[in-house]
């Protein structure tokens, strides 16, 4: 078997190791976030539901072999808003996997202003759901005004707390929870998902990539009770709890890493 690939890092929170270099657009009171009218929304329909939906389906079952467990959780919800947080794990595959298991549902996903900012595929993205965070007061009125028209409207808004990229990571890092606010002020239900690295097999023989398995868990709700902050915390702790509880299905290190105080 060839010899797996070892990452070393420092920063479980900041480290990123996406392989591309992408200077960011500024995301001022000019960005369009709501690509669902006019001539805009029929260049979203083409290019989100006729061209990416179908492809999305292919690559992930063809190319990545991911399955789903527990997606029944979320058919009573297909009328409803809500918000989804998933370890941050595949360059191509995190933003296709949410739109085949949350199907039909629109995908909405929160992302770094590098994902709009790229000459070609930024274009198209910006046209698949991607909402960058703001740079300014005015982005963040046009951003949490957009937010919360997906929910209202039934759509899904997908949040990768980790923030940063680590392929084939098998745990799941701590992230902080401030993400939560967002289902705490629009009082929405959350699910989150995690992909796990499970061996695949031919003939009795392991090959060399593994498969990707999908855990659903939800729906989680805000604890009314509690002050927005604290709210905010214990969404986070449930979600990370469970998070951790089913990272442990992975059965494959495809890549190793290594913090490098322990190498």
């Amino acid at each position: 078997m060839e010899k797996r690939r070892v990452i070393y890092y420092s920063d479980e929170l900041n480290d990123e190791f996406s392989e591309a270099r992408i200077t960011p657009i500024k995301i001022d009171g000019n960005y369009v976030y709501d690509r669902t009218k006019g001539f805009d929304g029929f260049k979203r329909f083409m290019i989100y539901r006729v061209a990416a939906t179908p492809l999305a389906f292919l690559y992930t079952k063809l190319v990545l072999h991911q399955s789903t467990r527990n997606g029944k959780l979320l058919k009573p919800y297909r009328k409803t808003g809500y918000f989804m947080y998933g370890n941050h794990t595949s360059n191509y595959g995190d933003p296709l996997m949410p739109n085949v298991f949350a199907f039909p549902k629109d995908v909405y996903f929160v992302v770094h202003p590098n994902n709009v900012s790229m000459p070609v595929l930024g274009k198209l993205n910006q046209y698949m759901g991607a909402m960058p965070l703001p740079d300014d007061l005015t982005a963040a009125k046009n951003f949490r005004a957009c937010m919360e028209k997906q929910i209202a409207r039934g759509n899904c808004v997908v949040i990768y707390p980790e923030a940063h990229i680590w392929p084939y990571y098998t745990k799941i890092r701590p992230f902080p929870d401030a993400s939560f606010g967002y289902p705490v002020r629009l009082d929405a239900p959350v699910f989150c998902f995690t992909n796990t690295y499970q061996a695949r097999r031919f003939l009795g023989k392991q090959l060399k990539k593994p498969k990707i398995v999908t855990y659903i868990d939800g729906p989680f709700f805000p604890d009314e009770s509690l002050g927005r902050s604290d709210c905010a915390k214990a969404l986070r702790d449930a979600v990370y709890g469970r998070m951790c509880e089913r990272a442990e299905n992975s059965d494959v290190e495809f890549i190793k890493y290594i913090k490098k105080e322990e190498a």
